[in-house]
């Protein structure tokens, strides 16, 4: 900027609100870019004095600062939340030995990892930062009977990564105890019993009135302020929500934070094509006693969608909202709640089915007053879909769809399977 202002760089000057709209133009027309926000990744950063953050990483989850000396690296593994909650709510104390165990494993990854090169080497050995996340948020909520789109789903987000963020800063520091504290820990926010959920303080300080994020708390955060200052910190870093995609395939739950995208959808990979359903609708809908031949020609019509179809009653119809169908607020509002919690950021993607520059401009402007440091793609419906077969009057509930024109593979007279 100094040099700028003495008319030693190329430079010109553009006034933010065109800039802003340029980003938003662009946004809408391809998804990108990521809008990350600088000032709430650097101010709540518990590694400020190692250096500057200027981005994140792909996904958007990893937040560490990089220099010419440091490629920053950051070894991630996710919690499956699913398997952490009844129907009651979360399980505590299984919660509490998985991050213990997850902590320390990740913390291991460190030492054995191969590094391609020595400056990741270096900042790895020195800062040790480790992403913990979640997969299966969606299938936590069917769980517990919460529509996404809910006050409710906004508190379990609240309260279970608060749970996860007290139980990994304290495992880190457990492990400090044992291992010793990481090379950079002296002066970093830990070192000055600055906890995450403390940062938004600082960052409050830096915005005034531009922040408004909830700051409710329910766990001993006093005495783990104390353990943290008494026993210092093994790792830099704690905490990272990444988009899970794969992984959550493999172990058969929703990606990370995300709501269900389809009810119903075709999966394509090397074996083939498969329909894949949503197996917490199914139960329900057997439940119910309407799960029938018509049921299924209804929601391969509609793609899934259970609001169009007239005899799923209402309550279903809440709960298996899928991701166009719910209010970006709502995504916002569970991300706000989880990021005070969190030392990195989480890869966040909102969806929209018919986005408009007004609606990008309130949706943005709401992810940062509500203090997120990242967010990811912005998807979109496409502009057009596959036709399908109608009826005279427009009611498509208990559609006819027709077998393919192709023979069974039981048929003996088929001259091509001879």
């Amino acid at each position: 900027e100094k040099k700028a202002a003495n008319g030693e760089l190329k430079h010109k000057r553009i006034k933010a609100v065109t800039l802003w709209r340029k980003m938003l133009s662009m946004l809408y027309e391809t998804g990108h870019p990521w809008f990350t926000f600088k000032d709430a990744c650097n101010i709540r950063s518990p590694q400020q004095h190692a250096g500057v953050i200027h981005s994140s990483n792909l996904c958007t989850e990893i937040t560490l600062n990089t220099s010419k000396n440091e490629v920053a690296v950051c070894n991630l593994g996710s919690i499956n939340l699913a398997q952490h909650v009844t129907a009651k709510g979360l399980d505590v104390k299984k919660l509490k030995k998985t991050i213990s165990t997850a902590v320390r494993m990740l913390d291991n990854v460190i030492d054995i990892n191969y590094y391609t090169v020595p400056q990741a080497r270096k900042s790895n050995l020195r800062h040790r930062p480790v992403g913990m996340g979640i997969m299966g948020f969606q299938d936590a909520l069917y769980k517990q009977r919460i529509p996404y789109a809910s006050d409710q789903a906004v508190e379990f987000a609240d309260r279970s990564m608060e749970t996860i963020s007290y139980y990994a800063i304290q495992s880190s520091s457990e492990l400090a105890a044992e291992r010793g504290s990481y090379d950079s820990y002296e002066g970093s926010l830990w070192s000055q019993a600055i906890l995450p959920i403390d940062s938004i303080a600082l960052l409050q300080e830096a915005r005034g009135d531009y922040l408004e994020q909830d700051r409710s708390t329910t766990l001993d955060w006093d005495s783990l302020r104390t353990k943290v200052a008494t026993r210092g910190m093994r790792n830099s870093n704690v905490l990272a929500i990444a988009p899970t995609a794969t992984i959550s395939n493999i172990c058969g739950v929703s990606q990370s934070i995300e709501p269900t995208y389809k009810n119903l959808f075709v999966k394509s990979n090397m074996s083939g094509e498969f329909t894949v359903i949503n197996p917490y609708l199914v139960a329900d809908l057997k439940k119910a006693n309407i799960w029938d031949e018509v049921m299924i020609n209804d929601l391969k019509y509609y793609d899934g969608d259970v609001e169009k179809i007239a005899r799923v009653p209402d309550e279903l119809k809440k709960l298996y909202k899928t991701a166009f169908d719910i209010e970006p607020r709502w995504l916002i509002e569970s991300a706000s709640r989880r990021q005070k919690w969190i030392d990195q950021a989480q890869s966040l993607n909102l969806y929209m089915a018919e986005p408009s520059g007004k609606k990008l401009d309130i949706t943005y402007r709401m992810a940062w007053l509500r203090g997120l440091k990242t967010t990811y793609y912005l998807r979109s419906m496409g502009a057009s879909t596959a036709e399908k077969a109608t009826v005279a009057d427009g009611a498509l509930n208990a559609v006819k769809i027709s077998q393919p024109a192709a023979c069974s593979i039981d048929n003996p007279d088929c001259e091509a399977c001879q």
